[in-house]
């Protein structure tokens, strides 16, 4: 299939933002003080990937099979990732791991949330990561503006931004000061089952009572609007004639696992070209004329 080779280079932030904040301001917002530290260090032990030989060996291992292989361009500038999350963040912990497996060209540099009690932001804590409270509200007060949001990520100089169960509708201001550059991961094939009130059960129950007999998740790039943004890849699982919402949802989120890694990893690796028509495609790794 032929394709219009415009990468997606995660540049647009850079050029597009104000002056940062200062270090004060910076500095309170981010939740790197010695205080999320210590906390971390009694409540969240088994949250914390703790480096060894055998993950060092294996993420050595792993990068250097990809480059001997000549399956990426080892000159690609390694990308700087921020995730939001809402809730547990299982898919925030994949591609966090993957990254540190050598699977991700890239590193995750910062957790933006608006629950800042929820269990991907207590991960990103015990894992050395400084967390973004966004958008500030009664029940996060400590929460920073969209202009502050902005700064930060400028900050931490991001290349793209990664939905990862994060609930609310994402600011026109941010979607444009990352064009082709953020993506979202939903719990159905869009463009069905989407939008405002989708997520969660909620999406799988309204498929088993609509007589679908195909599930399963969507990689999209982000818009204004609740899951209408391209998309980018999809992966399809049966619809068992006895399934529960519960069972449906374990079999689809464990195809988006290993789905969302491997967007995230064509993204850092500068593998996603456009189609003249505006549809965005996957470059293959082994064949650069392939493309899913």
């Amino acid at each position: 299939m032929g394709a219009a080779a415009v990468a997606s280079s995660g540049t647009g932030l850079r050029c597009a933002l104000n002056p940062a904040l200062n270090q004060h301001k910076k500095g309170a917002r981010l939740s790197l003080a010695a205080k999320s530290q210590q906390r971390c260090a009694v409540t969240c032990g088994r949250l914390l990937l703790r480096p060894n030989a055998r993950v060092c060996t294996a993420a050595s291992a792993s990068a250097s099979t990809v480059m001997d292989s000549g399956a990426w361009d080892s000159g690609v500038r390694r990308k700087r990732l921020a995730v939001f999350v809402s809730g547990g963040g299982s898919n925030f912990r994949s591609i966090h791991e993957a990254a540190l497996g050598g699977k991700v060209n890239g590193d995750v540099v910062a957790l933006v949330t608006d629950k800042p009690g929820c269990g991907g932001a207590e991960y990103a804590r015990c894992n050395g990561m400084p967390v973004v409270v966004f958008p500030k509200s009664k029940s996060a007060p400590e929460g920073v503006s969209t202009d502050e949001l902005l700064n930060v990520l400028r900050d931490l100089k991001v290349d793209f931004v990664l939905l990862a169960g994060y609930l609310k509708l994402i600011p026109g201001e941010l979607v444009k000061a990352f064009p082709r550059s953020m993506l979202n991961i939903h719990p159905s094939l869009l463009p069905a089952f989407g939008g405002k009130g989708y997520y969660g059960l909620k999406v799988h129950k309204a498929v088993i009572a609509s007589g679908a007999r195909y599930s399963g998740p969507t990689v999209h790039f982000v818009d204004e609007q609740f899951d209408t943004g391209k998309t980018l890849a999809q992966r399809v699982v049966p619809v068992l004639a006895n399934d529960t919402p519960e069972q449906l949802a374990a079999r689809v989120l464990h195809e988006e696992h290993q789905v969302y890694v491997e967007a995230v990893a064509a993204l850092c690796e500068d593998r996603i070209v456009w189609r003249d028509d505006g549809v965005p495609l996957i470059r293959s790794q082994t064949n650069p004329n392939a493309y899913t």
